[in-house]
């Protein structure tokens, strides 16, 4: 009786519990498997110069929703996760910032549906306070974003250190979390063959990796850094050619005993 009791106030708990969401999409493809529902969280301690979603930054706005009211929104598409193999995916923004209300909108989402949960993360979340808060424990599936592994080059292109962010690989690795490692190819700033070969070798160091996921980076978020006043440092970037995706490719796929998808 005392653990049903503690049971229905954890219950209570989780679906009162609030978070910060950016957007959603309900049919998304490309975060994971199957058809899911994409949420987008509100709030990032990175300001990647390639951001395409630089409105996700501010921790102080976005739509307060609590997780009865987050579900409700993916209800109606669940029969579609289902038979896809799908689910939900958390996404930003860096999700790892709301992780408490994340664990709990896990928490629910399994109890309901056993849907399958993932996460695309930075890593930009200190190991203790991934696992002291409940979401490790709920995702299935974390989508890890690498972006440079030079600690002095990852300042210049996100203005934090990646130091934390390779604690976290590490520690999600040592506890069996399953992972796709995501890298977005962008010319002449992540292409460094001697770039690729350090990111080659941080990824072989960690234990469940199941596939690799090269991004080409694009200019379509390029209006809103104009929009938000901001100035676009990429300016002169273009996207990668074929040839140039291909050739990170080839260089990763040498090293790795993974798939590198493009």
């Amino acid at each position: 009786m005392i653990i049903a009791n503690e049971l229905q106030a954890q219950i209570q708990h989780d679906r009162q519990a609030k978070g910060r969401i950016h957007s959603f999409e309900s049919f998304g493809t490309v975060d994971g498997p199957g058809i899911r529902f994409v949420l987008f969280m509100q709030g990032c301690a990175l300001r990647c110069q390639f951001c395409h979603n630089p409105d996700t930054w501010d921790t102080t706005t976005g739509k307060v929703m609590t997780v009865d009211e987050v579900i409700a929104e993916i209800e109606p598409f669940i029969p579609y996760y289902q038979a896809s193999c799908g689910g939900v995916t958390f996404s930003g923004g860096e999700p790892s910032l709301q992780a408490p209300f994340l664990a709990a909108l896990g928490r629910e989402l399994k109890r309901r549906y056993q849907l399958h949960l993932a996460m695309d993360s930075s890593g930009f979340c200190e190991p203790s306070h991934l696992q002291s808060t409940g979401l490790l424990e709920v995702l299935d599936l974390i989508l890890l974003d690498l972006k440079m592994i030079d600690e002095h080059k990852h300042m210049k292109l996100t203005t934090q250190s990646n130091q934390r962010i390779l604690r976290m690989a590490e520690h999600v690795s040592k506890q069996g979390s399953k992972l796709w490692i995501r890298h977005v190819v962008i010319p002449d700033v992540t292409t460094d063959p001697a770039d690729v070969d350090k990111l080659a070798a941080v990824i072989s160091s960690l234990e469940a990796v199941e596939r690799v996921e090269l991004l080409p980076y694009h200019e379509m978020g390029k209006f809103k850094w104009q929009q938000l006043g901001l100035t676009y440092e990429l300016e002169h970037i273009k996207p990668p050619s074929n040839e140039q995706l291909k050739g990170v490719q080839q260089q990763l796929q040498q090293q790795l005993d993974v798939p590198v998808n493009i």
